[in-house]
C-alpha cells in the first residue's frame, strides 16, 4: 500500500509535530521544498486569483483536491453548500478536524456522488490529470458531475519559462507534463504525473470537448484562472 506522504505532512503540521521538510522531487530540476503552511492559509493570505475564483463559486460546490480544506472552509463559512474531495485519507481527516462538514475520500475519476453547480480545482488542482489525454477524460468526468448551467473553475500556468534558457531539457512530449515525487521524514511516495497547461492549449482542448472558455484572470507571471461552462 502506498504511503500517504502529503497527508502525513498535513496531519503532522496540524498537530504541531511538523519537524521535517516536505520535499518534492521533480523531473525538471533540483529537489524543492514544499511549504506545507500554504495548505493552511486563511482568506487574508489567498492571492487575488483565488479570491476571484471563490467569488465565482455558486450553488452546490465540489472542491476537488481540497488538501487541508482552506478553500472549502472559506466557502462553508460564507454559508455555501460545499463538499470537499481529496484522494488522501489523512487529508480528509485533517479537513474534518479543521471543521469542514462535508468531506469525501475518492479519486475524482471514480467519483459518482451527486450533481454540482460548481467544480473547483485550485492550486493548479486540474493538474492531477497528469497529461493531455487524461485531461480530456477529466473534462468528460466533470461534465457528468455538473448540473445544467454548471461551471468548472481552475487555475494553471504556462511553464515554458522553465526551458527558455536551455538549462533544462525540454520533454519530447507536451512541455507542461511533469513528474513529481514527495518525500517526508525519509519516506518517499509513489511518483506521479502532473500537468501545467498553457491557456491556448487549454482553450483548444476544452472547446473541442464542448466547453465555452473564459479566462477570468492572468497574474502577469504565466498563471491564469479559467472558467469553463458546458455549451
Amino acid at each position: 500500500m502506498a504511503v500517504d506522504i502529503l497527508g502525513t505532512a498535513l496531519q503532522d503540521y496540524l498537530r504541531g509535530q511538523f519537524m521535517s521538510p516536505l520535499l518534492l522531487h521533480t523531473s525538471y530540476g533540483e529537489t524543492e521544498e514544499m511549504p506545507v503552511d500554504e495548505f493552511f492559509r486563511g482568506p487574508g493570505d489567498f492571492p487575488e486569483l483565488e479570491h476571484m475564483a471563490l467569488s465565482f463559486c455558486s450553488g452546490k460546490t465540489l472542491d476537488v483536491g481540497a488538501g487541508a480544506g482552506s478553500h472549502a472552509l472559506y466557502l462553508q463559512q460564507r454559508g455555501m453548500d460545499v463538499h470537499a474531495l481529496d484522494i488522501s485519507p489523512l487529508a480528509a481527516t485533517v479537513m474534518k478536524q479543521r471543521g469542514v462538514e462535508q468531506v469525501s475520500t475518492a479519486d475524482i475519476f471514480n467519483y459518482h456522488t451527486g450533481q454540482y453547480d460548481t467544480l473547483l480545482f485550485l492550486m493548479n488542482g486540474i493538474g492531477l490529470c497528469g497529461d493531455l489525454e487524461k485531461l480530456k477524460v477529466l473534462l468528460r468526468r466533470c461534465r457528468s458531475l455538473l448540473r445544467a448551467g454548471g461551471q468548472l473553475l481552475f487555475d494553471s500556468s504556462d511553464i515554458a519559462y522553465l526551458y527558455a534558457d536551455g538549462s533544462v531539457t525540454r520533454p519530447s512530449g507536451y512541455y507542461g507534463q511533469i513528474r513529481y515525487q514527495y518525500e517526508y521524514r525519509g519516506n518517499r511516495g509513489a511518483p506521479f504525473n502532473w500537468l501545467y497547461i498553457d491557456r491556448d492549449t487549454l482553450t483548444h482542448l476544452a472547446q473541442e470537448a464542448g466547453w465555452a472558455v473564459q479566462i477570468l484572470f492572468e497574474d502577469g507571471n504565466d498563471q491564469y484562472l479559467a472558467r469553463l461552462v458546458i455549451r
